[in-house]
């Protein structure tokens, strides 16, 4: 048992020693990078307030995951993160034992770009970013009835997502 144990310390070290981090624990961002601004995402979209919850979730899974501050003063931040909502899109996907619509497939298409005030340079840049997912409505009820609910589901996954991507470099 006292042989493993320094090979299991051996391990830890290399694997340390190459960069390797647990999912949701790295950052990507630059050491001087301590506050960020986060204005209001354009909505090229027709859905209605999708902005306004996309780019919420936005700031509060930057809040949840990084040591990065969120400001409401671009002036006094060190980096910026714009965004374009260019795609919203919603297509049934199942039928329900009644005929109607049960399950949907939602996708949301978004340019970013995260641009270091400080070095005057950006960070990361995604023309498409694409988050899908499926979202399924109860048993007599339909999409547009469940839109709202649907909609701050979706907005915090695809923020979730959008921010562990910039976080962690992938």
């Amino acid at each position: 048992m006292k042989t493993k144990i320094p090979l299991i310390l051996a391990l830890c070290g290399f694997a340390a020693a190459c960069g390797y981090h647990l999912r949701g624990t790295g950052t990507f961002l630059p050491p001087h990078i301590k506050t960020l601004y986060v204005p209001m995402f354009k909505n090229e979209t027709t859905r209605f307030q999708l902005d306004l919850k996309l780019t919420q979730a936005v700031v509060n899974e930057f809040v949840a995951r990084s040591k990065v501050e969120v400001s409401t003063d671009e002036g006094k931040s060190d980096a910026v993160l714009l965004g374009d909502i260019v795609t919203f899109n919603v297509y049934p996907i199942a039928l329900s034992s009644q005929g109607g619509a049960d399950r949907y497939n939602i996708t949301v298409v978004a340019r970013v770009v995260l641009r270091d005030k400080v070095k005057n340079r950006i960070i990361f840049a995604n023309p498409s970013f694409l988050y899908i997912q499926e979202y399924e409505v109860s048993e007599g009820a339909d999409f547009e009835s469940m839109e709202t609910e649907a909609i701050d589901q979706i907005a915090e996954k695809f923020a979730r997502s959008l921010v562990m991507t910039m976080l962690e470099g992938f």
